[in-house]
C-alpha cells in the first residue's frame, strides 16, 4: 500500500479506471503521469476522474513524499478501492470466444499473456483464474512502484491448476511495436483506451496485428452515467466531463469506437460488450471517491459550473453518505480477435 498521505487526484479511465480517469477503469498507467494542481478541498482523492494539468495523467493517487525530480508515485488504494466494482463489471461474454481462441494456438506450451498499464495487477488477479492452462503474464506499466505491487499480488493458478509465472517491464503504449508482443497469446489492458491518443490506439492495434494475438480491453468510458434520484445538473456535469476526457486529443468516450475502426482495420474481429459499475449503497466509499473526480474534472473543463457544483457535490455526498444514492457508470469491453499468424 502507499506509504504517504494522498495528496490530488488525478483524471481519465472511468471517472473511473481507469483509473480510469476510472476509467472505470482506470489506471493503469502507461501514459507518462504528471502531478495535478486540483484543489483538495473541492477534490479530495480521485475519482477516477478527477482534473489534471497535463495530458495524460492517470486514475491514481499521487502520494506527497516524492521528490520533484524523482519518478512519480502513485498509491495502490484508490485502483483497490475499485477493484471489486470492476470484476463485477467486466464482461463475461467475451470470455467463452476467448478462450475458444487462446485453446486453438498452435503449438504453444502455455500462455504469454501482456497486460498494459497493469496498476497494481487487477486484470490478471481477475482473469488468470478464468483461463485453463499455464500461464506466464507480463505486466506493464510506467510506474515501478506499481509494477512491484502487482507482480506480489498476483495470482499463483490458473483455473485448472496449472501455474501462472509473471514478470515486469516499464513501458510506454505509444512505442509499443510487433516486436514487442512476440510470442504473445493475449494483450489484456483496463480502463486504458480512454487515455490514448487515435494515434496510440492504431499503434496498439497494428502491434496486435503484427503479432497475431487476441486484445482484450476493458472498462472504457462509454460518455454515459445515470444517477438515481436524478438531479437537474447532472446532464450539463456529464456533458463538461467528457469534454475533459477528450483534452489533448485524448479519445475519452470515443475510445472503444476508434478502437473498433482501428483493430477491424487490421482485419481483426472485434466484439464489444457493456461493462457497467453499478453502485449503490454498498459502494459508498468508492462512489464518494468517484463523484468528487466526476464533478472535479467538469469544473476544471467548465470553471462557470463552480458554485453550483460545490452545492451539487455537497448534495450528493450526502445522499450517497445517507446510502440514498444509486449510480450507474457506463463503460465497454473490447475483444479484438487479430488474424493469427500461426495459420490458424
Amino acid at each position: 500500500m502507499g506509504s504517504g498521505p494522498v495528496a490530488q487526484a488525478a483524471t481519465s479511465g472511468t471517472g473511473s479506471g481507469s483509473a480510469p480517469r476510472a476509467g472505470a477503469a482506470g489506471a493503469e498507467s502507461l501514459v507518462e503521469p504528471v502531478g495535478s494542481g486540483a484543489d483538495d478541498a473541492m477534490l479530495g482523492v480521485i475519482a477516477g476522474a478527477g482534473p489534471v494539468s497535463r495530458t495524460g495523467e492517470r486514475p491514481t493517487v499521487r502520494l506527497r513524499d516524492v521528490g520533484p525530480d524523482e519518478q512519480p508515485r502513485y498509491a495502490p488504494e484508490w485502483l483497490e478501492l475499485r477493484e471489486p466494482a470492476d470484476a463485477a463489471a467486466r464482461a463475461m461474454e467475451l470470455l467463452d470466444p476467448l478462450r475458444i481462441r487462446l485453446a486453438n494456438l498452435p503449438g504453444r506450451g502455455g500462455l504469454a499473456i501482456h497486460d498494459l498499464g497493469c496498476g497494481t495487477g487487477s486484470m490478471g488477479r481477475w482473469l488468470a483464474p478464468r483461463l485453463d492452462g499455464a500461464q506466464h503474464w507480463i505486466l506493464h506499466d510506467r510506474d515501478p512502484y506499481l509494477l512491484h505491487f502487482a507482480a506480489v499480488a498476483s495470482p499463483r493458478a490458473a483455473a485448472d491448476g496449472s501455474r501462472v509465472t509473471v514478470e515486469t517491464r516499464r513501458g510506454d503504449v505509444a512505442r509499443l511495436t510487433p516486436d514487442a508482443l512476440l510470442g504473445a497469446s493475449l494483450v489484456t489492458a483496463s480502463a486504458l483506451l480512454d487515455v490514448l491518443t487515435r494515434e496510440e490506439v492504431e499503434t496498439l492495434a497494428a502491434a496486435c496485428a503484427g503479432a497475431g494475438c487476441p486484445a482484450l480491453l476493458t472498462l472504457s468510458v462509454a460518455g454515459r452515467v445515470e444517477l438515481s434520484p436524478p438531479d437537474p445538473l447532472d446532464d450539463e456535469i456529464a456533458a463538461a466531463f467528457n469534454d475533459h476526457q477528450r483534452r489533448g486529443g485524448l479519445l475519452g468516450p470515443d475510445s472503444v469506437t476508434v478502437a473498433c475502426e482501428a483493430f477491424a482495420a487490421h482485419g481483426a474481429t472485434v466484439k464489444v460488450h457493456p461493462s457497467p459499475w453499478r453502485l449503490g449503497p454498498e459502494n459508498v466509499g468508492l462512489t464518494a471517491q468517484w463523484l468528487r473526480g466526476w464533478v472535479g474534472a467538469a469544473v476544471e473543463e467548465r470553471p462557470a459550473l463552480a458554485e453550483r457544483a460545490e452545492a451539487y457535490l455537497a448534495a450528493r455526498l450526502a445522499a450517497c453518505a445517507a446510502g440514498e444514492l444509486h449510480v450507474t457508470v457506463h463503460h465497454s469491453d473490447l475483444l479484438a480477435l487479430a488474424r493469427p499468424t500461426g495459420g490458424i
